[in-house]
């Protein structure tokens, strides 16, 4: 710093209105608020209907709400000079459209640090309508529509799209209207390993039906591109993409093959409590104690749960839920195993294994071989596409749920469908590249 030279203060550089062809003519600054008179720099004095130049006639006055500093709401009273033409009498102002669009009431500068703030830094809206003193409503109009027509518009958006995770989320917890929407999620930089899933689009409802007409509503190049798509066990998916995408490999992705099996394991505990004793479990139930430690991998487990699960697993009431709980920790075996091709043979050997000769009493594990043998090909595909899973798509309903949270709600699925789009729709580096 000793050998920096310092230059007179320029308050219309820091201020960044140079950009918006701005200059600064005074402020007035207040602890909670600040205001910055401003000139339009061009004089834009020529006539655009006949040409003539024009003679000033007066001034006007624009109000914008500009980029907070320090989170003090900043104010652009912008001095609009009016000309009157010498040759036809037309009269016409400045041109402002570098600083803010017509009819505007925020600055490009604010809306660009609104977009920024709502898609890097997860604000919610009501704090960025706090940083640019408007009301809710004009913020969260303005950040949308500008968001729309940068970032959600963009026809190059979807792009380089070769797999594709679908799923189902749950949007709003009301009992009016419907709570579900299909998600559509790129997994092709997880695949490649070049950056995180990002959602492509939200539709209202969960069928097939939507799911297939949202693919037919691409192009056929866009849809020859697609190699997989990654799923859970609902029928529905798998048949639109058979329709729609006819030379892609489906793939029933690890996290909800292993929930279907979690599942049988606890259906088959609750069964068996209620069996023994006609009731709900307890906390001093020795079923309900290892609920958690039975969906434990085997290879993790610590001592005392190893102890708790013998203990369980010693006298003979239990051994409808001992074999279940042998079913889950072979799939999760074969989804850990290193070798793809071992980890195959071994997930092939499990669906046998259950899918005809099970004992009646194993009513849990039955269904499940039903439903693995039905998707076998599905499953099995998991392990030809390493790295292709539903696991960034659970991700990002996670965060949905933070932005539904962070927004106190929502009503208006549009609105949602928006937000969603900025929230989770992979944009950071094109809004700021350093980020």
């Amino acid at each position: 710093m000793s050998d920096v030279t310092f230059t007179a203060p320029d308050l219309t550089t820091f201020t960044g209105l140079d950009e918006l062809g701005l200059e600064v003519t005074g402020q007035w600054l207040e602890p909670e608020r600040a205001v910055l008179a401003c000139r339009v720099v061009e004089p834009d004095e020529w006539c655009r209907r006949c040409g003539c130049q024009g003679i000033p006639r007066d001034t006007v006055t624009r109000r914008l709400a500009h980029e907070p500093f320090g989170w003090r709401p900043t104010t652009l009273l912008v001095t609009i000079r009016r000309y009157r033409c010498t040759g036809c009498g037309h009269v016409w102002r400045q041109d402002t459209t570098k600083a803010a669009a017509p009819r505007a009431k925020i600055s490009r500068s604010g809306l660009r640090w609104a977009l920024v703030g709502l898609v890097c830094q997860h604000l919610s809206m009501a704090r960025i309508a706090e940083g640019l003193a408007v009301s809710w409503n004009t913020a969260n109009d303005a950040v949308l529509a500008e968001g729309r027509q940068q970032l959600i518009d963009d026809p190059h958006r979807l792009d380089g799209v070769r797999v594709v995770g679908v799923d189902e989320h749950c949007w709003r917890h009301t009992r009016r209207g419907d709570k579900f929407v299909t998600v559509i999620i790129d997994l092709t930089p997880v695949r490649d390993g070049t950056g995180a899933a990002r959602l492509l689009d939200m539709i209202d409802g969960r069928s097939k039906q939507a799911f297939k007409t949202w693919l037919a509503d691409r192009d056929q190049a866009w849809r020859d591109a697609i190699e997989v798509v990654a799923m859970d066990g609902f029928s529905g998916f798998k048949t639109a993409t058979t329709e729609e995408l006819p030379d892609a490999t489906t793939v029933m992705d690890p996290f909800h093959v292993v929930r279907l099996a979690g599942e049988a394991l606890d259906q088959c505990r609750r069964r068996v409590q209620q069996r023994l004793h006609g009731r709900r479990g307890r906390k001093n139930d020795p079923l309900y104690r290892a609920r958690r430690t039975l969906h434990t991998g085997a290879d993790l487990l610590t001592d005392r749960q190893q102890t708790r699960l013998e203990a369980l697993f010693a006298g003979d009431e239990h051994v409808e839920v001992e074999a279940t709980w042998g079913i889950y920790q072979r799939m999760i075996a074969a989804y850990r195993e290193p070798d793809r091709a071992k980890g195959r043979v071994l997930m092939q050997q499990l669906i046998d294994s259950i899918s005809a000769g099970v004992p009646g009493a194993l009513t849990e594990v039955i269904s499940l071989g039903r439903t693995l043998k039905k998707r076998a090909e599905d499953v099995l595909a998991y392990f030809a596409w390493p790295g292709t899973s539903n696991g960034p798509t659970e991700a990002l309903n996670g965060r949905l749920e933070h932005l539904r949270g962070l927004a106190l709600g929502f009503r208006n699925l549009t609105h949602y469908i928006a937000r969603a789009l900025l929230e989770t729709g992979g944009f950071r580096p094109r809004l700021h590249p350093g980020l």
